[in-house]
């Protein structure tokens, strides 16, 4: 038998994360993706729904996988450059495990919120059990498969849980559309709130937000 379904290469090759983020987006939309780093979220964007996507990506050799795809990238840094974007420019702000690596995550936060009707972050969550029992008991920063780095070269320098990310949303008058949490491999864990479950077994996860009514 044949299998007549569609191969996909851009979704074939994503993370399950930027499947998911991909997914939460409306076709042909607006989108800028900041810290797009190689542009794979780009890509599978523009083969599956269509978007008018731009990236800023604040590595050089980022910026030159991206450009060498044929993607629309710029060189920048998100803590800085945000702010020079008018207000409602895109549909769609995406910041993908990268609010970690930020100086000033409330304000990027703020800035994704002005320039883009709706802001999608996706992080790794810091409250995850396996970290809780890596400093518990071993005494030292931990290592895990989304959290890679040693704590002496490490480029995160904001790590939160996603309660923490819930309280920052609020602050920054954000309403949260749709949040998924997900385990190791991937897998959305199948429970919704309490926030206090996705936060002790979620590995990482994916906020959908918009401007809450008394916002810009």
């Amino acid at each position: 038998m044949n299998d007549m379904t569609p191969h996909r290469p851009a979704r074939d090759a994503a993370r399950v994360d930027l499947v998911l983020v991909a997914d939460m987006v409306e076709k042909g939309a607006r989108v800028l993706d900041v810290g797009c780093g190689d542009g794979q979220l780009l890509r599978l964007l523009a083969e599956e729904r269509g978007v008018d996507g731009r990236g800023i990506e604040l590595s050089q050799r980022g910026v030159n996988d991206c450009v060498a795809k044929g993607l629309s990238v710029i060189q920048g840094d998100a803590d800085a450059d945000l702010a020079a974007y008018p207000d409602d420019a895109f549909d769609y702000v995406i910041l993908s495990q990268t609010l970690q690596a930020t100086h000033r995550p409330k304000v990027v936060l703020e800035n994704m919120l002005r320039i883009g009707r709706k802001a999608i972050v996706s992080f790794p969550n810091f409250g995850h059990w396996r970290i809780r029992a890596q400093i518990a008991f071993k005494g030292r920063m931990p290592v895990t498969e989304n959290l890679a780095w040693s704590w002496y070269d490490t480029p995160n320098i904001h790590f939160c849980t996603i309660r923490d990310f819930v309280a920052l949303a609020g602050e920054a008058d954000a309403r949260i559309e749709r949040a998924v949490a997900l385990e190791a491999g991937g897998k959305p864990i199948g429970f919704s709130a309490p926030w206090a479950f996705w936060n002790l077994f979620g590995e990482q996860a994916v906020f959908l937000l918009s401007r809450s009514k008394g916002g810009h």
